[in-house]
């Protein structure tokens, strides 16, 4: 599942007549820049904000959509909406706002999948390949792959999740930090460190950002 349902008030006058994942960095939409990396056969993309500019222009790709509407669900209720397209097991969840520089993130987080010890799987990025990123991190990683929460890594906004836990939050709107909770309490969240780089699309002053991580500059 790709996000792509916000307002991206922190974007100012960019998100005001386009969706935040329509904002180019070098060249590109940034919904691209997510959809690049994604070789699965089903793709739902959540929608509320401007809706009708993401239809179009990933008409003709096969993607889902789940319409959030009159309010947006936010990542837990918006993950527990779209689960009838998304079908059963456990899925991938992406923010469709960040760029990467590196291996395949989708395949980095396949390759840790560990069903029988994880609720969830986290992708995380060490602070100082977080680009466009302020604040402290947001999850600690121990030695055997459990978390924590912390000023340790950046959560890149990739996970590996089960949703049979959706189910129990009674809220039809809610964050992942929910479920998140839940799992910490029986030592099954886990995270992961990526080993290259990503930014945070989240103000404009990172698109320059990210274009430069992505012609492999110095930022």
């Amino acid at each position: 599942m790709l996000y792509a349902a916000g307002f991206g008030t922190r974007m100012g006058a960019l998100t005001a007549q386009q969706p935040k994942p329509m904002i180019k960095v070098a060249g590109r939409p940034l919904i691209d820049h997510a959809l690049q990396w994604i070789t699965l056969p089903r793709i739902v993309v959540n929608l509320h904000y401007l809706p009708e500019m993401l239809e179009a222009h990933l008409a003709d790709t096969g993607i889902l959509f789940s319409y959030e509407s009159p309010d947006i669900l936010e990542t837990g209720g918006g993950l527990r909406a779209a689960l009838p397209l998304l079908g059963e097991g456990p899925v991938y969840t992406m923010n469709s706002d960040a760029v990467w520089r590196g291996p395949n993130p989708l395949d980095h987080l396949a390759k840790l999948w560990q069903p029988e010890h994880m609720d969830a799987l986290l992708l995380c990025i060490p602070p100082q390949n977080a680009l466009g990123h302020s604040g402290p991190g947001d999850f600690i990683i121990a030695g055997d792959g459990t978390a924590r929460r912390g000023a340790g890594h950046v959560y890149s906004g990739l996970q590996i999740i089960k949703t049979d836990l959706l189910e129990a939050i009674p809220e039809t709107r809610f964050s992942l930090n929910i479920l998140w909770d839940r799992m910490l309490e029986s030592n099954r969240l886990h995270a992961a460190s990526y080993p290259g780089k990503w930014c945070d699309v989240g103000r404009p002053e990172s698109i320059k950002i990210a274009e430069h991580m992505l012609r492999g500059a110095d930022v």
